[in-house]
């Protein structure tokens, strides 16, 4: 199994931007995990993270994306990320066949910052660094 970015979806809510997209990965969820849920992992694909304490009401510092608080956690799930700046970032990790697993990725901000093209370059570095 290789992975994929099959989906992005955005919205526009007043001045806030809601990305959605399905990335498909060639690892199970425990092997993915690490990945959204630690500094190691996130900086591997997507950014360091200054602070992250993994656990519900923990905090969070992404370097150039913004720091805020973990308000969901299930270990091997569900990692999310409030920033005080209003964004969100939330990674949902399900069961895709005997040995993968899918992200539902949705990331909440207000402005023009982020684009479409620019996660799926994030999500390319992803499928990489877990394949």
């Amino acid at each position: 199994m290789t992975g994929s970015v099959e989906q992005g979806t955005s919205q526009t809510h007043g001045n806030t931007r809601i990305l959605h997209f399905l990335v498909r990965l060639p690892r199970s969820m425990e092997g993915v995990w690490p990945a959204f849920a630690t500094p190691e992992g996130l900086a591997a694909w997507f950014t360091p993270a200054d602070v992250l304490e993994p656990r519900l009401g923990g905090a969070v510092s992404l370097r150039g994306v913004g720091a805020g608080q973990v308000t969901a956690w299930d270990v091997d799930r569900v990692a999310e990320y409030t920033l005080e700046d209003g964004g969100r970032l939330r990674f949902h990790l399900e069961r895709d066949g005997d040995a993968g697993c899918a992200l539902r990725f949705t990331r909440e901000f207000r402005g023009d910052g982020e684009s479409e093209a620019a996660w799926r370059a994030i999500f390319e570095r992803l499928i990489e660094s877990v394949g």
